[in-house]
């Protein structure tokens, strides 16, 4: 029980050095373009309408499938404790591989160049 104090001690601690380093640390120069609503980058005043390029949104699925590999191999030092920690490393490494070969793939079929 003294370890699980002592953990959720360090984390709370952990928890409010970050938190009131982040508030007092950073420089706040607010001017006319941070306060501005829009956050896109296109003029307010002009069209809503304006087209987005398609490498765009593969550019972000790509990121966000790539990205994904993070969360799914969150578990895996974990999954190494248990009886048969090969299984868990044989699967880490084919899932790996498998998107290995995925980004090969979309570098040589150009997916990832952003400009044309």
């Amino acid at each position: 029980i003294y370890n699980l104090i002592i953990t959720i001690t360090s984390i709370l601690i952990i928890t409010a050095a970050i938190t009131i380093g982040a508030h007092f640390l950073p420089h706040r120069n607010t001017d006319l373009e941070k306060s501005s609503p829009y956050e896109c980058g296109f003029d307010p005043l002009n069209s809503a309408r304006i087209p987005f390029s398609f490498r765009f949104f593969l550019v972000a699925i790509l990121f966000l499938l790539f990205d994904l590999e993070i969360a799914l191999l969150f578990p895996f030092p974990n999954s190494t404790i248990l009886n048969t920690p090969s299984a868990s490393i044989t699967w880490a490494l084919a899932f790996l591989l498998i998107l290995t070969v995925g980004l090969a793939f979309e570098w040589a079929q150009g997916g990832l160049d952003w400009a044309e």
